[in-house]
């Protein structure tokens, strides 16, 4: 643990690579967040970082989105392979300053559909609110690059109370989502303020927490947290795993300590080249999530967000895994693939076609096995 009289100078100075290794597991969360790498030159303390690598993370210093991971994360990271897959989500690299011309700044649309400030309405019956703009670790290709950070102080200090109003005045909406930045990096008073504030509501019925927390930081997931979301069920909690690596075993016994606490675990992933564009990789991942009591949820092809297309799939990626995983893994363990369409439209289910012909009354199926199988409606 750090002394909690350390100077500002002291937190910020890098901690050798074996230091790192050693605190980064069992040392707090706040410690986790007061020693998080935000330079080039910290990151070159732990990593080797290649010429892209290392361009990048100077050119994330100076414009576009920071650089910023938590030691417990970096911890996983191959110090010497640049194309680990943990290190590409988190790592900039100097290709994010190109530009290809279906890029987004704002890929889903979401500020046309801000009906309050950090309040997102895309769907008649939720909403999201981003409750936040910073996260325990930015991810090089996130959706909300414009905003996470807090460089263009979208949200101001009374967002939360306006956006609350909003909510309190739709009755239709009956799911708040909390999203972000990140929602569980609030202090626990604030969170418990927050979730108080719309569980008083009526109307809204349910309360989702979409988190990389456990991914992250899973030092946040403790026994103070845990007392304090009890008593604000239904609550859901919306996890964010990319890779079977990212699954330790902090990060298994912060699932296991939410579960058990219980609140319902799904998980979205994104499909990222290099990182979970393999069916092996793919396959791994949601084995795990499902063995450690997550649901795979979605499987999110990558959202066409400035600068992020090195890391970004042809959508045939997606569907072809998809084939190959039906039959392969048992239902539970399936998530929906699904693009969440440019411009706020909502998100659209996609894969595979197992309908190979169609006329009145019958409908020929193929099969995981390659077999087709005519269906009869009632006659």
């Amino acid at each position: 643990m750090a002394p909690t009289n350390a100077s500002a100078e002291q937190l910020d100075r890098p901690l050798p690579r074996a230091r790192l290794a050693d605190q980064a597991a069992n040392a707090d969360w706040r410690w986790q967040l007061r020693h998080s790498i935000r330079t080039a030159e910290a990151l070159a303390s732990h990593l080797q970082l290649s010429a892209d690598e290392l361009a990048g993370a100077k050119r994330a210093e100076a414009q576009g989105m920071p650089l910023l991971v938590t030691p417990y994360y970096l911890a996983l990271c191959d110090p010497r392979d640049p194309h680990c897959p943990i290190r590409r989500q988190i790592v900039p690299n100097i290709a994010e300053q190109r530009r290809q011309p279906e890029e987004l700044c704002d890929p889903l649309g979401e500020q046309a559909h801000e009906i309050a400030p950090g309040l997102i309405r895309r769907y008649p019956d939720r909403a999201l609110l981003v409750v936040a703009d910073q996260c325990a670790s930015y991810c090089r290709f996130c959706t909300r690059s414009r905003l996470v950070g807090g460089k263009q102080r979208a949200l101001g200090s009374n967002h939360l109370d306006r956006a609350l109003r909003a909510i309190k005045e739709e009755p239709q909406i009956r799911e708040v989502i909390l999203s972000g930045g990140e929602p569980l990096i609030l202090s626990t008073p604030k969170l418990v303020e927050l979730l108080a504030e719309i569980r008083a509501m009526s109307h809204v019925e349910v309360i989702r927490i979409a988190t990389r927390v456990p991914t992250f930081l899973p030092q946040r997931i403790n026994d103070a947290l845990l007392t304090a979301l009890r008593p604000f069920h239904p609550l859901w909690v919306m996890t964010h795993f990319n890779h079977p690596k990212e699954l330790s075993a902090e990060a298994q016994e912060a699932c296991a300590r939410l579960a058990d606490a219980g609140l319902p675990l799904m998980n979205q992933t994104v499909l990222l080249a290099g990182v979970n564009d393999t069916l092996e990789t793919l396959e791994s991942l949601l084995r795990r999530l499902v063995r450690h009591r997550v649901r795979p949820y979605y499987l999110h092809q990558m959202d066409p967000v400035v600068g992020a297309a090195h890391l970004r799939t042809p959508v045939q990626t997606g569907i072809d895994l998809m084939e190959a995983l039906q039959g392969r893994l048992s239902g539970i363990a399936l998530p929906k693939l699904i693009i969440d369409t440019p411009g706020g439209y909502g998100k659209v289910p996609i894969g595979p076609d197992w309908v190979v012909a169609r006329e009145p009354g019958r409908i020929t199926l193929r099969t995981h096995r390659g077999t087709t199988v005519d269906y009869l409606d009632p006659s």
